[in-house]
């Protein structure tokens, strides 16, 4: 396999789709020699036959507005893999998303969950619709058009959509309310449902918890801990919120969060009262993280800029895809950062990667760091098959144990004769593996 020539056809089939070509990039060059040693592969054509979507639907959503206007938005549902299982995947709700997006989400996908063990394929949906400054009605008029399209090829054995991105428990229940009606059944059709009708305990916070204990099992591999680490954070969502619980819960400081408008630094650090002004913050407003200053004038807004500037030991970029480019690396690497964990789907761009590699930051991806979601999302599925809910002591220590184990993943793959260990090459050599040779047992389908 020579990557480059790889990509060169899969740019020439699909020009400009930048997210997409970046996320297959990363994975070629970490599996190039596994693959070349391993001609059942080439034989097979499992790189030209993974690189591509099995399927993908696009169609148009249209829905009336609380003034009775009639609005237009596109849909979309990427069926990426499903060699190991139904396939799994979140749909957002968000302005940006385009097809580049949700491809390289559903490439993601495929190999996070393999990672997580369970039986899993990846999928990545949703809409350029945007849920912000839209009333409920307006919500769920859209939801439940957006479901009269996309419930013909989903199913609980077929394709388990979840939440994203713009897309958390109301939506998720509209959405739902719409296919239970049209497919007549009450099956565990999408995950991160109202726990009171077959959601699992912890799934909102799984995310940030998920990275924040893969986090830890870097940190204990360098024989050290979360105590006293000053933690920076993106974003102040539910990922940044499960994040910032956890970090506290094993000792570390968060001392930001962030949003368009800019970034807050609190070096006295995040605590319950004011994770839950946040929450409260982010549900009446458009993710604006200004006001923060005004209920806690010990803190400081910077308007416009991201919080990788702040010196810290740990860098967790928590909003949204290449939020930390190659001079935000470099910036940390001169402040002292210690440890970088991708909570965002591929948060950090390529040269940012390449900075911390360079300088033996270990830097966990996101698709070994933020598979937390999937994981509770997997779980959900297993206890809406059995008829039964969990505790959220038991969520929280399959959680524990489905993380330990991507690390231990990534270790076995990803250590190098220095000791040094490349978590990137790590957990795309683990998750392909698996998928790889899922398809190899299948056959040419």
């Amino acid at each position: 396999m020579k990557p480059n020539d790889i990509l060169n056809n899969l740019e020439a089939r699909h020009p400009g789709e930048k997210e997409y070509l970046q996320a297959v990039h990363e994975v070629l060059e970490s599996i190039e020699t596994i693959y070349n040693e391993n001609p059942q592969y080439k034989a097979a054509q499992i790189i030209e036959r993974l690189v591509e979507p099995d399927r993908i639907l696009t169609f148009r959503v249209s829905w009336v507005d609380d003034a009775g206007d009639v609005k237009v938005n596109l849909g979309y549902r990427v069926q990426f893999n499903n060699a190991i299982g139904p396939y799994k995947g979140g749909l957002r709700l968000h302005p940006s998303v385009n097809l580049s997006i949700l491809k390289f989400l559903g490439f993601e996908q495929t190999f996070k969950n393999a990672l997580t063990t369970l039986p899993m394929g990846g999928a990545k949906g949703g809409s350029d619709f945007n849920p912000k400054g839209k009333s409920d009605n307006e919500i769920m008029k859209f939801c439940q058009a957006f479901m009269l399209e996309l419930w013909r090829i989903i199913g609980p054995n077929t394709d388990v959509p979840a939440g994203d991105i713009g897309t958390g428990g109301r939506e998720i229940g509209f959405l739902y309310g719409m296919y239970k009606k049209l497919q007549i059944e009450n099956t565990g059709i999408l995950t991160g449902k109202g726990i009171n009708w077959g959601g699992s305990l912890i799934r909102p916070e799984a995310t940030g918890f998920g990275a924040t204990y893969f986090t830890h099992e870097m940190l204990k591999n360098n024989n050290d801990t979360f105590k006293g680490k000053v933690v920076t954070v993106s974003g102040f969502g539910n990922v940044a919120w499960g994040v910032a619980l956890k970090v506290i819960e094993l000792g570390g400081k968060v001392v930001t969060i962030s949003g368009p408008d800019g970034y807050v630094y609190d070096k006295a650090g995040l605590d319950a009262d004011k994770i839950d002004y946040l929450l409260e913050l982010r549900a009446s407003n458009n993710d604006i993280v200004s006001p923060y200053v005004e209920e806690f004038p010990e803190a400081k807004f910077v308007s416009g800029k991201k919080p990788w500037e702040i010196p810290c030991d740990i860098a967790m970029p928590s909003a949204i895809q290449n939020e930390l480019n190659g001079e935000d690396a470099e910036q940390l690497v001169a402040n002292g950062v210690k440890y970088v964990a991708e909570v965002s789907n591929m948060g950090c761009t390529p040269e940012a990667i390449d900075v911390f590699l360079k300088n033996k930051v270990p830097f966990g991806p996101g698709k070994a760091a933020n598979a937390g979601g999937v994981a509770v999302s997997g779980l959900e599925m297993s206890q809406n098959a059995m008829k039964l809910n969990w505790k959220r002591e038991e969520v929280d220590e399959k959680l524990l144990h489905i993380m330990s184990s991507i690390h231990i993943a990534c270790l076995k793959f990803g250590t190098r004769e220095d000791g040094f260990v490349d978590y990137v090459k790590g957990a795309n050599i683990a998750g392909f593996i698996k998928v790889a040779d899922a398809m190899l047992d299948q056959g040419v389908v």
